[in-house]
C-alpha cells in the first residue's frame, strides 16, 4: 500500500515553463483525497519551491535543500542538517580556488554575489532541462521568477558567514561553459567522506552534509508516520535524487530522467512536459485498488 508520494521538481513535477501543470495538480489533489500525502523533494530551498505550489493552491510537507531541511504540511521544520562550518569553508576556498560561481543556501535564505550570473544559471538549467525551450524565454521565466523567491545579493560572503546564527545548509556551484571543470571540486569533496555532493543538471553540483540526502529525509519522515520506504513512491530525474530513487520500493524515472536513474527505478513514466509526475501518481491509486 502506497502511503507517501515523493516528487523532485525540476525536470520533474516542473514543466518547461517552471510551472506545476494542470494535469498534476489534480492528480495531487485525487491522491491527497484518496489518502495518499504528497510530498515535494526538491533541491530547492522552500522560499523557491513553495511559491510555485502556491499558483496550484497546493498545501504539502517538503523535503527542501536535498534534504537539509524538512518541514511538514504545517509549515514546521522537522530536520535541519547543515554543513558543519568547517567543510563550508573547505568548500568555499575549492570553488573561489577555480574562479566558479557558486550560491549559498541557509537558514536565513539564499544568497548569490550576482544577479545576473544567478538569472543566468536559472535559465541555462531551464534549457538543459526542457531543450525544446528557447534561450530568449527561459532567461524571461528566470527573472519573472527570481522577483518572488527570496533571493539575498551581497557583494562578500564573508560577511554572510559573519552571523553567528547563519547555518550554511547547501552550496550550488554552476559553470555552464565547461560542466567538466566541475568534476575536480566534486570528487574532492566526496572523498573528505563528510559531505554528499550531487547534481540536478549536468551544469551544477550541490554540495551538502553526508547525512542530508532526499532517501535519508524521506525515511525519517515516514517513520514519524509510522511506516517504511516499502510504502512510499518516489519520482525524479537527475542524480540527486538517486537515493530516493533506490531506496523507495515503487521508484518512477521520469520519460526525461537520465539513465541511471532509470535503471534504479521500478516504473519509468512520461516526460516532464507530458505530465509524468501525473501518470505516476495515478498509478499508485491503481496500485492501490490492486495490491
Amino acid at each position: 500500500m502506497i502511503k507517501l508520494i515523493a516528487s523532485d521538481m525540476d525536470g520533474t513535477l516542473l514543466n518547461d515553463k517552471m510551472q506545476v501543470s494542470d494535469e498534476n495538480a489534480s492528480a495531487i489533489r485525487q491522491a491527497q483525497e484518496s489518502g495518499i500525502e504528497f510530498i515535494v523533494a526538491t533541491g530547492r530551498g522552500l522560499s523557491e519551491a513553495k511559491p510555485l505550489l502556491a499558483d496550484q493552491q497546493l498545501h504539502t510537507a517538503y523535503v527542501t535543500l536535498n534534504g537539509a531541511m524538512v518541514y511538514d504540511e504545517a509549515g514546521n521544520l522537522v530536520v535541519s542538517i547543515p554543513i558543519p562550518d568547517d567543510l563550508t569553508k573547505q568548500s568555499m576556498a575549492l570553488l573561489d580556488e577555480r574562479n566558479l560561481y557558486y550560491e549559498l543556501v541557509t537558514n536565513h535564505g539564499i544568497f548569490s554575489n550576482s544577479r545576473v550570473r544567478r538569472i543566468q544559471n536559472v535559465a541555462d538549467l531551464l534549457v538543459n532541462l526542457n531543450p525544446d525551450t528557447n534561450y530568449k524565454l527561459a532567461v524571461a521565466l528566470a527573472s519573472a521568477r527570481l522577483e518572488i523567491m527570496n533571493i539575498n545579493y551581497v557583494d562578500n560572503y564573508q560577511d554572510v558567514l559573519a552571523n553567528p546564527e547563519l547555518k550554511v545548509m547547501k552550496i550550488i556551484a554552476f559553470n555552464t561553459a565547461d560542466p567538466t571543470a566541475l568534476s575536480e571540486p566534486k570528487h574532492i569533496l566526496l572523498d573528505t567522506g563528510k559531505l554528499m555532493v550531487t547534481s540536478s543538471s549536468r551544469n551544477n553540483i550541490e554540495i551538502n552534509s553526508i547525512e542530508a540526502q532526499k532517501g535519508i529525509a524521506l525515511a525519517k519522515y515516514a517513520a514519524q508516520k509510522g511506516y517504511g520506504m516499502e510504502s512510499v513512491m518516489s519520482i525524479g530525474d537527475n542524480f540527486n535524487d538517486e537515493s530516493m530513487i533506490r531506496d523507495a520500493k515503487y521508484s518512477v524515472a521520469m520519460g526525461n530522467a537520465v539513465q541511471p536513474i532509470k535503471d534504479l527505478a521500478w516504473f519509468i513514466t512520461a516526460t516532464n512536459t507530458n505530465n509524468g509526475v501525473a501518470l505516476a501518481i495515478l498509478k499508485a491509486m491503481e496500485e492501490n485498488r490492486h495490491g
